[in-house]
């Protein structure tokens, strides 16, 4: 067990089980690395929506960070829902300090719309976070609150993925999902572009998919694949959890982070 990969993420709760470290630590269980948590907020949170979200001190999230960091050590660290900018900049000084890939997810809403990042740190994700970051993978909505760029068509991917690099990740997943048609993203570092496409299904019960794609792509990380292969696979693996995504409770279920389980390809 000792010589398996492993990957730290730092995000908030969801009792609901669909998406944060919740999310996180059954994509890493699914892709064959041991999963670590740092929680950063608990949240009230289900099939319908956020009912209430609480931060943890900054002190707490350092504790649990060094934790496991200094004792345990990383391959990959994955970040989620940050809340605030003491949190935020907290996290970032600590990723610094870590000779270990980021994957910066970063989250400024839920599925359902529900705030989970204080307007105040968006310039802490802009000039901390981003900068320390591996990969970056904002949606549309995130690139429109980090950047002020506001995608409405795939010809602005690259509009978009430049205005994100202009902060400092090293690649930048622009995803698309929110766009009409195929669920197209942008991998680029500024100098090599790749394109990632895959169908888009029928089915509304998408809870939990960057935090599922983040995390993916941390693992696959840890295992030592470079990024651009480590999207791609990525990408495949959170395709088929959409595309097996399931109802549960009154509103937008998970998506299926054991589909291959289900169907017979283990990680």
């Amino acid at each position: 067990m000792s010589g398996l990969p492993r990957v730290l993420t730092v995000a908030g709760s969801d009792s609901g089980g669909g998406a944060g470290i919740q999310a996180d630590l059954k994509t890493m269980l699914a892709l064959g690395v041991h999963g670590m948590s740092v929680v950063t907020a608990v949240t009230a949170q289900n099939s319908l929506g956020v009912q209430g979200a609480w931060e943890l001190p900054v002190e707490a999230v350092r504790a649990q960070y060094r934790s496991v960091v200094d004792d345990i050590g990383v391959q990959a660290v994955k970040t989620g829902m940050l809340a605030s900018a003491e949190l935020v900049e907290a996290v970032a000084e600590l990723i610094g300090e870590t000779d270990a890939p980021a994957v910066v997810d970063p989250v400024g809403v839920s599925k359902h719309g529900d705030p989970l990042l204080a307007a105040s740190a968006l310039d802490s994700v802009r000039t901390k976070l981003l900068p320390v970051a591996t990969v970056a993978t904002p949606n549309l909505d995130e690139v429109a609150q980090l950047t002020g760029v506001h995608v409405e068509a795939e010809s602005l991917m690259r509009e978009a993925a430049a205005a994100v690099l202009e902060y400092g990740p090293r690649w930048v997943l622009i995803k698309g999902g929110h766009l009409p048609g195929d669920a197209v993203d942008l991998l680029t570092d500024g100098s090599e572009e790749h394109w990632l496409r895959a169908p888009r299904y029928d089915n509304r019960h998408t809870h939990g998919t960057g935090c599922t794609l983040a995390s993916a792509i941390a693992s696959q990380l840890a295992k030592g694949q470079a990024v651009p292969e480590a999207v791609r696979a990525a990408k495949e693996y959170v395709t088929g959890a959409i595309a097996a995504g399931f109802a549960l409770g009154g509103g937008i279920g998970p998506v299926d982070h054991g589909w291959r389980f289900r169907a017979g390809g283990g990680a």
